[in-house]
Parts: C-alpha cells; sequence; structure tokens
C-alpha cells in the first residue's frame, strides 16, 4: 500500500475547490490564490464576483482611488468579469472637505469603462457622494448618468444609486429611464436623489418587488408593478392626497411600509391607513412632539393611535423603534405592556410590536403580551 497522500491540487475538481474556497475568510483566501496557478484560478473568481468598494475623499486625498485601483484591476482580468455578480461603490467626504479641490472625473470615466464590461452583474449600487456636487460646471448629466450610459445588465436584480443633492444641482435625464427599461429582471431599486418624474414604458420592471425613494418618484414607480415593499425618503410634508392614491395602484397589495427615514406625523399615518389598509408591516419614526394627547406623559403619549390602527385591517408588526425620544421618560415595561394590550384591542391582527425603546413584544397564544427574547 503506496504511504503517499494525493496532493489536494490535483485531486479535487474546480467545482469542490470553489465550494470550500466561498466559505473561507477573504485574507486566507487571498494567500491561498498565492499557492498554485490552480488555486489562483479559482480564488480569483470567488474574491472577484463580490466587490465593495469605499472611498473617503478629502483636500488630502481628492480622488477616489480606491476605486480607480479597483476598475485598473478587473479592466486588467478580463477573464474574471463573467464571474461578477456584485458591483458596489460608495463615496463620501470629511466634513471640511472643499469641493473644488475635488478630481473626481477619472474616476468616473474609469468606473463607465469598467461597468461596460460587466454584463453579469446581479447587483449594482453606486453612492457617489460628492460626485453631483462638485460636478464641472460643462456637464450637464447626472454623474451616474455619465457612468452608466451605454451598459447593459440583463441580469440585474438590485440596484441603488444616489449622490449628495441640493437644490440646482444636476437632475437625472432619459438616460435613466433608458436603463430602467432595459432591466427587466429588476427585483430591487434604490434611488436616494431622485425627486421627479420617471417616463417609463408601462412594460418596465415587470418583476420589481421593492423601491426605496421620494415619495414623488414612487407615485411614478408603483403604479402597475407588483411592489410589495416601498421605503421613502424624504419629508412627510412631501406625502400627500396626489401621489399617496397611487401607491394604491400596483398589481399586487403593497404589504411592507418603512418611514423610518422621516419624521412622521400621525395624521399621516391616518392618511396611509385609508389609502393602504392592506399593510401589513410598518417601520416608522413619529414626531412626538405632534402626538394627539397632550395631557399624557412619556410613551403614554402614543395611546392616540388606536384610533388609527382600527383601520388596518392586516397589520401584524408595528415597528417605532426609529422613533426618537430625547427629552421624555424612558418608558416602563408596564406602560408598554398596557399599551400593546390597548392596541391589540384595536387592530386584533397586531402579533410583534417594537417600542422606541427598542424592546420587541409579542403576543401568545393566551392573547398575553411579553417581551421577545
Amino acid at each position: 500500500m503506496s504511504d503517499v497522500v494525493p496532493n489536494i491540487e490535483h485531486v479535487l475538481p474546480n467545482e469542490t475547490l470553489s465550494t470550500i474556497f466561498e466559505i473561507l475568510p477573504l485574507p486566507l483566501l487571498a494567500d491561498i490564490a498565492r499557492v498554485s496557478r490552480r488555486f489562483k484560478a479559482v480564488a480569483e473568481r470567488v474574491l472577484y464576483s463580490t466587490i465593495y468598494v469605499r472611498d473617503i475623499i478629502s483636500a488630502a486625498a481628492s480622488q477616489p482611488w480606491r476605486t480607480t485601483r479597483c476598475c485598473d484591476s478587473l479592466l486588467r482580468r478580463p477573464h474574471l468579469l463573467e464571474s461578477i455578480r456584485i458591483f458596489h461603490i460608495r463615496w463620501q467626504t470629511t466634513e471640511r472637505t472643499s469641493l473644488s479641490a475635488l478630481d473626481l472625473e477619472p474616476a468616473t470615466i474609469k468606473l463607465s469603462d469598467t461597468l461596460r464590461t460587466l454584463h453579469f452583474l446581479d447587483s449594482l449600487e453606486l453612492i457617489l457622494g460628492p460626485a453631483n456636487m462638485a460636478a464641472a460646471d460643462y456637464i450637464h448629466l447626472h454623474p451616474i448618468e455619465r457612468i452608466i450610459r451605454g451598459c447593459y445588465f440583463p441580469h440585474l436584480r438590485s440596484c441603488s444609486f444616489g449622490a449628495d443633492w441640493a437644490k440646482g444641482v444636476q437632475s437625472y435625464s432619459t438616460i435613466l429611464d433608458s436603463f430602467l427599461s432595459s432591466v427587466p429582471l429588476l427585483r430591487h431599486l434604490k434611488l436616494s436623489d431622485h425627486h421627479g418624474v420617471l417616463n417609463l414604458q408601462s412594460d418596465a420592471l415587470p418583476s420589481l418587488l421593492s423601491f426605496r425613494g421620494s415619495t414623488d418618484t414612487a407615485a411614478y414607480i408603483l403604479p402597475g408593478r407588483p411592489v410589495q415593499s416601498l421605503s421613502l425618503i424624504g419629508q412627510d410634508s412631501d406625502v400627500t392626497r396626489d401621489n399617496l392614491p397611487r401607491f394604491t395602484h400596483t398589481t399586487t397589495p403593497l404589504r411592507f411600509l418603512d418611514l423610518s427615514a422621516m419624521s412622521v406625523r400621525p395624521i399621516l399615518l391616518r392618511n396611509i391607513a385609508t389609502y393602504l389598509p392592506m399593510i401589513e408591516v410598518i417601520r416608522i419614526r413619529l414626531t412626538l412632539r405632534h402626538t394627539l394627547h397632550y395631557a399624557l406623559s412619556g410613551i403614554r403619549l402614543l395611546t392616540g393611535l388606536s384610533p388609527v390602527l382600527h383601520a388596518f385591517s392586516r397589520l401584524t408588526l408595528l415597528d417605532l423603534s426609529p422613533t426618537v425620544v430625547a427629552g421624555l421618560p424612558q418608558s416602563t415595561g408596564n406602560e408598554e405592556s398596557a399599551l400593546c394590550t390597548e392596541w391589540s384591542r384595536a387592530c386584533p391582527t397586531l402579533r410583534r410590536i417594537v417600542f422606541p425603546s427598542q424592546t420587541e413584544w409579542v403576543i401568545g397564544h393566551d392573547s398575553i403580551w411579553e417581551p421577545a427574547n
């Protein structure tokens, strides 16, 4: 019997090696790639399948050098391009960074050249921080659109675009409309700095399940599409009786509503209950100074929500954890328990409640509310 131990490099097929490599920490995988040419060939495909790059841009580092190096590395390895599934880029600045000192155009061009080769992406994120604020005056095109123009992602399922925004900066054009019409498999979309009309064809985004963005943009995205999850950004005054009814025109009922990115007055929650009574999950940041019962104190201010919750026919989770309670007394378990009981009488479908204290309460089989484990 031979005592020779077979070399794992020559025994295991590439598929098995890939499965093993996928569960290894990235630093270890990078070391393994140096062992042999075969290990490198397999490990590189795993390493490059998921790319996350974050650049902090400042006066001392006026260019997103990590992004540029990443793009250069990809363009030197065309044999790996079809392996890349996730490509996420984030830029942000320090507080004292002067926009005039930034030089972002070379990285923007490099990103555009790179993305035109990544036809197999599942997930794309471009959060470009100051890019639109620092754009040259002669460039009358949103930096996101300068990058995605001419790109083709037939397999894309998740997309997130955005940059710092202020009144007067370059808005999106029809290039974004055309791009969104070219990704039929897209299921999740985030547009953090789009505040206007989207002129999409009626058959665009037929598989869209979730959207995060401004209220006005959502009013054009949701109708005619199977969106089940909606997350709104901006001010609660942006949600009006003009755009709110358009949220009811999805092809499947809207189930999840996230309002944690805006301070919400109870009157808006009442309007939502009127138009969207079928909501199952609500995550909300309430503005407590606008609550209905000024005679009450602390968390008992929220007792005024009972009539509003009564209008929801399928609500199972009410998440108030984003609500800021600075300046109010810390709620007690007895107060939260009493509110759970009161709200469940008004809304019998409620099964879970998360309070601003971050305490989650669940209702048991005996209809008794208790803190979750």
